[in-house]
């Protein structure tokens, strides 16, 4: 029987793990092994994927994954049992007792030296929250070389010579996703002071997994046990000192969201740096029981590699435990010969006869079973929490069968609503007026100066009228943001993932694609950006290439000023028909990029649902300046340069004499070349291609420049047919996003991309608008 058989509500014991490559690792990395215990806990409501519980934990996995896991001995679910044999005892301060105070340097490092950290630690663990506890507003965000992964650095608050980075969060040190690879990376190359790791308290199994692969690394290390009010809370405790005895490093209880523990754990993380301190124990495999030919297996590898781990500057036993589950990239680091990469062959083989498990399965049991041994001796399970109470009614509504998507429609609808008509709008609205008043009191002064006319021209015209109808905007993507991250840090946009995933797997994406294109009604430029929360590149490039087909907002003032003008007593149905048709023309795109650009599968859908949490006021506030500051920088930079451009082309002819007439212009004289494109589509006036190269600024514009181009409504309906101004309708709606969007993709994927998405656009717009003339004369209109 697989676990896709097992009934809601029953518990079984893995027996076997299929699967193969970095999905499979994966699965192992997440707990999933045999012999562990696994529980049904529901399915999503279109029936797929599924949600299970194992070690304590909540994973989302789909059918298809699920089926390659067999399992055993089905039973009725039954409540963990706790542990309460023991009581907490205090925590010592720095220096009193643990092996870990012991130098292993007496030579601190030279006073001034820069202490590097990394920050490390689980999804949803609070390590955001501890972050910006540690380093306030001392930081920076960027990315990480070579890749599109968020990266900060902070300093320290209050502690000179000091930097944190913060890695982006993952479950092991398995290569599977680009985020592991981008910490794996980081400590092996770039080498830290020290390692900080946060560990979820609530959740100690699950967080401790990658502890033991990061104390593998052998660098100076302190673990925060993050959210111990919580834990205490709900009648828990951790024995601390004994848990420092068996792992061999510093273990500092905090609660990062109270503020509790932070200097305690920032003066071990200095210690441990200054004094060079590693962690104590590296080896967790028992020689004594089921794991012996492990730790066999583990320590004749660590012989076989020894100088060629030093070479690489990679540590033994971090290379050995990889090159046990078959990592690929470490044995190509290592460069071993013919002979020693077929001894390891035969090593890894004796190990798999004698434990009875494969290579992979037999390293993430040793590492669970020192887990579990660890908790066994140090950790007083706290009663069902409350919070796992109040997540589990939550969800029998926001996940429920019949419910889970009307909410999640009510949601997004209020949300949008607040920001489009209500708190973005107002807001947007005020800077609009600000913005307006502060571009005529420049303009007066310009007048009174008697200011050359050209310098007029650019200052007015170019830059307040350019970069001002961009920046309106700042409020609306803010405010959009400040929901989203409130629905984010909550836990809801896991369940959006968990609902919706069967029908975005339809087309090639998975459940997480749904967020990004959803903001992309709102805007493409927020849409794209938060493309970055999806961890697998291919869905990532696919999902920012289809959000641009999503109708975004700044459009609404082109649909209505057309359907004013040509289909007054059908506005409701021009508006759904556009809206729905810009979902067609992606989902079909998507299914064309399934086929041809992006091949393949999308990601397997394996994640953890958190518990529902009050978002921090401190994180949402700092991701709200985090995105301000990245639009204000675009607007300054790639908006400012787009404007001058537009405004050049728009003032001067081609002799560069100042026009008084806009036909004359460089930009007339373009959009003329560019006319005949339009003309079987039956909008070829110059006027028209003025209006789109216009609209690349900033989609509003299309309007504004036929309201100066044509003068009046009448006049562009004696130009263009009902047909034709159908036609221009789905061009507008298809064709190349305003240039804050394509700044947006050029920041995430590169100019290459950026040119192709416009390029790509342009053509579907004109050939969708095509196939609308020809089944319009077809019907005879």
């Amino acid at each position: 029987m697989t676990l896709k058989d097992l009934p809601i509500g029953k518990t079984a014991t893995v027996t076997v793990v299929g699967g193969e490559g970095a999905l499979r690792q994966h699965f192992l990395d997440m707990g999933i092994i045999p012999m562990a215990d696994v529980t049904m806990v529901k399915y999503a409501p279109m029936g797929d994927p599924i949600e299970i519980r194992i070690h304590s934990y909540e994973l989302t996995l789909r059918l298809a994954d699920a089926a390659k896991i067999e399992i055993e001995n089905i039973r009725d679910a039954k409540a963990p049992k706790r542990n309460e044999r023991a009581k907490a005892i205090p925590h010592p301060g720095l220096g009193e007792g643990g092996k870990y105070h012991e130098k292993t340097d007496e030579h601190p490092l030279p006073e001034g030296e820069l202490l590097t950290f990394a920050l490390a630690g689980n999804q949803n663990c609070g390590k955001t929250t501890l972050f910006n506890q540690l380093t306030g507003s001392n930081q920076h965000v960027g990315n990480f070389p070579g890749v599109t992964v968020d990266r900060k650095d902070g300093a320290i608050r209050g502690k000179k010579n000091t930097l944190v980075t913060d890695l982006p969060g993952i479950y092991s040190m398995s290569p599977y996703s680009s985020e592991e690879i981008v910490t794996r990376s980081f400590i092996l190359e770039q080498k830290p002071k020290g390692i900080i790791n946060i560990v979820d308290a609530t959740n100690i199994e699950r967080n401790l997994y990658l502890t033991m692969q990061l104390m593998e690394l052998d660098v100076p290390m302190v673990l925060a046990l993050n959210m111990m009010d919580e834990v205490r809370q709900n009648g828990g405790a951790v024995l601390v000192n004994q848990m420092e005895e068996l792992l061999g490093i510093p273990v500092v209880p905090i609660s990062a969201a109270k503020n509790e523990g932070i200097d305690e754990l920032v003066a071990h993380a200095i210690h441990v740096a200054k004094y060079q301190e590693r962690p104590k124990r590296l080896d967790f495999c028992d020689a004594n029981d089921d794991g012996g030919a492990v730790h066999r297996c583990l320590h004749g590898i660590m012989h076989l590699i020894e100088d060629h781990a030093q070479k690489a500057d990679i540590p033994v036993r971090f290379a050995a435990s990889k090159l046990a589950e078959g990592d690929e990239l470490i044995l190509e680091k290592l460069k071993l010969d013919q002979n020693e990469k077929e001894t390891l062959e035969h090593i890894v083989k004796q190990m798999e006869a004698e434990r009875g498990l494969d290579r992979s399965a037999a390293i993430a049991h040793m590492r669970f079973d020192f887990i579990e041994k660890v908790c066994d001796e140090t950790v007083v399970k706290p009663h069902e929490s409350k919070e796992h109470l109040r997540s589990q009614k939550m969800d029998k509504i926001l996940t429920g069968k019949y419910t889970a998507i009307p909410c999640f429609a009510g949601i997004m609808a209020l949300v949008f609503w607040l920001t489009f008509s209500v708190i973005g709008k107002g807001l947007s609205d005020v800077l609009d007026m600000g913005i307006s008043s502060l571009t005529n009191a420049v303009d007066q002064l310009l007048t009174a100066w008697n200011v050359n006319d050209v310098l007029h021209s650019l200052v007015i015209d170019g830059i307040f009228n350019g970069v001002g109808s961009v920046l309106s905007f700042l409020p609306v993507i803010v405010t959009l943001f400040f929901f989203l991250s409130l629905l984010e840090d909550s836990g809801y946009m896991a369940r959006v993932a968990f609902v919706m995933d069967k029908l975005l797997r339809k087309i090639g994406l998975s459940g997480r694609s749904i967020v990004p294109m959803l903001v992309g009604f709102g805007c493409t430029v927020p849409g794209v950006m938060a493309s970055r929360t999806l961890p697998s590149e291919r869905d990532r490039k696919m999902t920012i290439l289809l959000t641009p087909f999503m109708s975004c907002s700044a459009k609404l003032p082109i649909y209505a000023f057309f359907t004013a003008a040509f289909f007054p007593k059908y506005g409701a149905l021009v508006m759904v028909a556009l809206y729905f048709g810009g979902i067609l023309m992606g989902i079909l795109t998507a299914l064309i990029f399934g086929k041809t650009l992006f091949k393949g599968e999308a990601v397997p859908f394996v994640m953890e649902l958190p518990n529902y949490r009050l978002p921090g006021a401190k994180n949402v506030g700092q991701l709200l300046w985090e995105k301000a500051k990245d639009f204000l920088q675009r607007a300054f930079t790639v908006i400012f340069v787009a404007t001058i451009v537009i405004w050049f082309l728009q003032t001067f002819d081609l002799h560069l004499n100042i026009v008084t007439d806009s036909k004359d212009s460089i930009l007339a004289v373009v959009a003329g070349m560019v006319a005949p494109v339009f003309k079987p589509l039956g909008f070829g006036d110059w006027r028209f291609s003025t209006a789109l190269v216009t609209g690349f600024m900033a989609k509003e514009s299309v309007v504004s420049t036929l309201s100066i181009l044509f003068g009046s409504t009448a006049a562009l309906t004696e130009v263009l047919t009902p047909l034709a101004a159908v036609c221009l309708l789905t061009f507008c709606l298809l064709y190349t996003p305003c240039v804050a969007a394509i700044a947006s993709v050029k920041r995430e994927l590169g100019g290459k991309w950026a040119a192709e998405v416009v390029i790509m656009q342009c053509a579907v717009a004109w050939v969708a608008a095509f196939l609308v003339k020809i089944i319009g004369v077809f019907l005879g209109f």
